[in-house]
């Protein structure tokens, strides 16, 4: 009688060769949540999304709320809910635009002009902002101060573009100053570039230290108050210096109590009550 005999395949073979190479070899055990850990899990993560959401979503709903009262008319409430949200630190360049058209709207052109300058100081180029600003000077007949020639020519770029360009070509330098050292020859390619870099971060620097100590710098502030009067010193019975109408410039150089010295738009100086002038920069 002939018997049928059949041939393990490959596959079976290899199969087998490597179940009996891992005999004996303890498996690894993965832990596991469990469902009620899983579940805690997925509750938690749901927890902080909601948090997160809602913590977006109140400034937002805040804003646009300011801006319904703005457009019924309301520019009382409206720059209520816009102050509401500065003082929560909720700052943007639009927010300030729109706290500025509201101070506009009822006749404060001192506070309208000091929230265009703080709109542009967190964006340059912000077109509404500018053209607001100037129709805001007009009417209220406010002083600028004035600029120096390197003032006038750095104007096109932001201090933080400064800063960032002064950081890139300073490490640009260091990498091609490191790759001058270890390298067996000279390059003359290398030497000029990294001496075109150290000159690029020195005219950033410089840029950035003329700004910040320029008329547009961190002292810059605006007058907010009516019938101002720079004076010769802190009293109201000394002479004044130069009458400031509401949204002209001052430069603070000290502050004495309740006074402020500030630099004046007709290169003079002198004392100022700082209730009535605020600093552009937060």
């Amino acid at each position: 009688m002939n018997f049928l005999t059949v041939i393990p395949s490959r596959v079976e073979e290899s199969r087998g060769a490597t179940q009996g190479q891992f005999r004996g070899v303890p498996r690894l055990r993965f832990a596991s949540l469990g469902m009620t850990g899983n579940r805690t899990l997925a509750i938690f993560f749901c927890l902080v999304f909601a948090i997160a959401s809602s913590a977006i979503a109140q400034p937002n709903a805040d804003f646009t709320k300011a801006n319904e009262e703005y457009a019924q008319g309301h520019f009382k409430e409206a720059i209520s809910g816009y102050e509401a949200l500065v003082s929560a630190g909720q700052w943007s360049a639009n927010l300030f635009y729109d706290l500025g058209n509201a101070y506009f709207r009822t006749g404060e052109f001192g506070r309208a002009i000091l929230n265009y300058e703080r709109a542009l100081a967190l964006e340059r180029h912000h077109p509404e902002a500018a053209a607001n600003l100037q129709i805001a000077r007009d009417e209220a007949h406010a002083l600028e101060l004035q600029r120096s020639w390197p003032e006038r020519y750095l104007q096109f770029g932001s201090v933080n573009q400064y800063c960032i360009a002064a950081a890139i070509a300073f490490w640009l330098a260091a990498f091609a100053i490191a790759m001058l050292v270890f390298a067996r020859r000279r390059s003359a390619t290398l030497i000029v570039a990294s001496t075109f870099c150290l000159l690029i971060g020195a005219g950033a620097t410089y840029a950035v230290f003329t700004l910040e100590r320029g008329s547009n710098g961190s002292a810059l502030a605006i007058v907010t108050g009516k019938d101002v009067q720079a004076r010769l010193a802190t009293a109201d019975t000394a002479n004044s210096v130069l009458a400031l109408p509401p949204g002209s410039e001052v430069k603070i150089l000290s502050t004495r109590g309740d006074w402020i010295y500030a630099e004046l738009p007709n290169t003079l100086r002198g004392w100022i009550p700082a209730k009535n002038a605020e600093q552009v920069r937060l």
